[in-house]
């Protein structure tokens, strides 16, 4: 006979957590693990990794919640294998091979590879694979693909901000091309893999993808599941950055007593202070964050805002049971 559960007794938690996904994990399955670990009552991501990916996951608790969507839109830094000479059904390791072609030697010159690197800089248009998340009538694409349909897809308008190219070998010790790439939103990986394989003359498909950043935020500031599940409560809550981790490129701005007040209850308030499209609002006393806002011809207007049970519990401490 199992024993019954133990019930986890939920507590406010707030912060960021970067979390380092591991292989075989998906980001949900991640970040439930890790808001049971912390008792967390409220928590989200900022956007998806596949289970074949690792790498930078923030991982928002209580009052960052609110902000999670700046890191969806943020550039994104990658680092992945693609395998040279072979395409598959989904563009990736899981997928059935499509079809072989042999590795031409002479096409894989540093001068080839540079040319082909400033080839897939800047603005691009991708067609999204069917083996995505996407959906068409309430249906991922995926689910289309596994029938074997086929889904006509919009090309997506994307940005490669940056993008390196080197000859490497995968896992097996097969040829295949190392690529470090800086994106925009909504940038597929595997898409641009097979697109890279394309000009090199021999197809490619991806082995290994490692999100290396993501909005300033680098794995080098990450900490493991496993790390994390050795550690005790205090030591876990220690982990996590605070709510203002995600709002790196706001301005900041700070009001005082009053205007703080007034802020807080979604009134527009009148200074000195120049344009700026994302500002992140603090009080002056005691130094809390109230939340963000826009300035626009002297006047600060608010978006996202904190509660001030929120903040009284960020200012105090996550109080224990």
């Amino acid at each position: 006979m199992n024993a019954p559960r133990t019930r986890v007794q939920r507590r406010p938690v707030h912060g960021v957590l970067l979390l380092d996904k591991p292989l075989g994990l998906s980001s949900n399955d991640a970040l439930q693990k890790v808001k049971w670990l912390l008792r967390a009552e409220k928590a989200g991501h900022t956007g998806t990794l596949d289970p074949l990916a690792t790498g930078v996951l923030p991982l928002c608790f209580g009052a960052a919640t609110k902000f999670s969507q700046l890191q969806l839109e943020a550039a994104k830094t990658y680092e992945a294998i693609a395998r040279l000479g072979q395409t598959t059904t989904t563009a990736d390791a899981e997928g059935e091979v499509l079809r072989e072609r042999t590795i031409d030697a002479a096409a894989l010159t540093p001068e080839n590879l540079a040319a082909v690197q400033a080839r897939f800089t800047g603005p691009l248009s991708q067609v999204p694979p069917m083996y995505s998340a996407l959906k068409k009538d309430g249906k991922a694409l995926y689910e289309y693909a596994r029938a074997g349909i086929e889904i006509e897809r919009p090309a997506r308008d994307v940005t490669i901000h940056a993008l390196q190219l080197s000859l490497t070998q995968d896992s097996d010790g097969l040829p295949a091309v190392r690529m470090v790439v800086t994106c925009s939103k909504g940038t597929y990986i595997r898409t641009l893999a097979e697109d890279v394989g394309e000009a090199l003359g021999c197809g490619a498909h991806l082995r290994a993808l490692r999100r290396i950043d993501t909005g300033g935020l680098g794995v080098e500031r990450c900490i493991t599941l496993a790390q994390l599940e050795s550690m005790d409560e205090a030591q876990r809550q220690a982990q996590l950055q605070p709510v203002d981790a995600l709002l790196a490129g706001h301005t900041p701005v700070t009001l005082g007593e009053q205007d703080a007040a007034r802020f807080l209850t979604g009134l527009r308030r009148r200074g000195t202070w120049a344009d700026a499209p994302s500002v992140a609002v603090y009080g002056e006393r005691p130094r809390a964050l109230l939340g963000v806002g826009h300035v626009l011809r002297g006047e600060l207007i608010p978006e996202r805002l904190l509660s001030p049970l929120e903040i009284q519990q960020i200012l105090e401490g996550t109080p224990r049971p």
